[in-house]
């Protein structure tokens, strides 16, 4: 997978209501889907779909136990969603000269 598709898959788990809501009930630690759905107005395969994409993101790491999963926000991934997006809204503080039209309109292009 390249690097843009893994940082879509950051954005897309990130970009979702529900989604939003799983991760601030994960920030108080670690929780089984059981009480995830307590907490959720969502049903089974719906939470399902929703810890598939959290989890590919890498945001999300699980914990199998028995017939139930356990999430968990997982550091790396979280440590690496934040260094993202601290990279891609950096500005670059590179200067060119002139500028994209300036030189059209020279016509040096």
């Amino acid at each position: 997978m390249s690097d843009h598709s893994q940082n879509a898959l950051l954005f897309k788990a990130l970009g979702d209501e529900q989604r939003l809501k799983i991760l601030e009930l994960l920030r108080d630690g670690e929780k089984c889907a059981c009480k995830l759905l307590e907490y959720l107005s969502i049903n089974q395969s719906s939470l399902s779909y929703h810890m598939k994409i959290l989890t590919a993101s890498g945001i999300v790491g699980t914990r199998p136990n028995g017939k139930w999963t356990y999430y968990h926000i997982d550091e790396t991934g979280s440590r690496a969603a934040i260094e993202l997006v601290t990279r891609l809204t950096q500005v670059n503080r590179v200067s060119f000269g002139a500028t994209c039209c300036s030189v059209v309109q020279r016509g040096t292009l």
